[in-house]
């Protein structure tokens, strides 16, 4: 039986993002930067100067979670508040060179993080894991509906059909 095997492919799958998980926060370590001060760094340099509320929306998360964010990265130096030009009532967060300098030393640091970790991978199977992993996320999340394929039913061996 399937689930009487030592290691399923997805045990297999969640061993890796364990270990995946561990070597990330390895990596942050010596610039104390949690996975989700990365992420809005990553995010801030992709789209420019945003109001935190934007910022969360871009993040997937709380406004108020987006603000704690904000104020870890700006003790730090690595963002600023500015007044927004279009609104002074509002204001933009903006990525500090020394928040651009730290952003690309990490992404070095995990790029060779990375390597050691599919070192024993050929060329081969490293083309075959981006396919197959691009396969995965091109999938609708689980809370998004997933359109239906007739054709597929149609052959499943539930329906007997071939």
């Amino acid at each position: 039986m399937e689930h009487d095997e030592p290691a399923s492919v997805s045990d297999l799958f969640w061993a890796v993002a364990r270990r995946l998980r561990h070597a990330s926060r390895e990596s942050l370590a010596p610039w104390e930067v949690t996975p989700s001060q990365l992420r809005a760094l990553g995010t801030l340099m992709r789209h420019g100067p945003v109001r935190p509320g934007t910022l969360a929306g871009h993040l997937g998360i709380a406004p108020r979670s987006a603000t704690e964010v904000v104020d870890a990265l700006s003790e730090r130096g690595l963002v600023r508040r500015e007044t927004d030009p279009d609104d002074r009532r509002a204001t933009l967060v903006v990525v500090t060179d020394h928040g651009t300098e730290v952003a690309r030393a990490i992404r070095g640091a995990r790029a060779a993080e990375a390597d050691r970790l599919f070192a024993g991978l050929d060329d081969a199977d490293r083309a075959e894991l981006e396919r197959l992993l691009r396969l995965l996320l091109a999938e609708p999340a689980p809370d998004q509906d997933r359109p239906t394929d007739a054709s597929a039913s149609a052959s499943s061996p539930a329906t007997g059909a071939r």
